[in-house]
């Protein structure tokens, strides 16, 4: 089986070479180069929490929502 996953991400679909089934939600995170405190997923249609991204295996065509927080608010 070779390796690469592909994964519905924000409606879109993308496949990540660096994946396979069983990498974690945690995997994808840093895949994308994104900061897990400033991110909130929704992996099939729940929200995933982050101490579970760890755990959270990934399989073809699930399907992600990354929503990415901006700083800011009022000064």
């Amino acid at each position: 089986m070779g390796m690469s996953l592909t994964l519905i991400l924000n409606g879109q679909p993308r496949v990540f070479d660096a994946l396979e089934e069983s990498s974690t939600l945690e995997d994808l995170i840093k895949e994308l180069g994104l900061k897990g405190d400033r991110i909130a997923v929704e992996h099939n249609g729940e929200i995933a929490p982050r101490p579970n991204w760890s755990d959270q295996k990934l399989v073809n065509n699930d399907r992600l929502e990354v929503v990415h927080f901006v700083g800011g608010g009022l000064h």
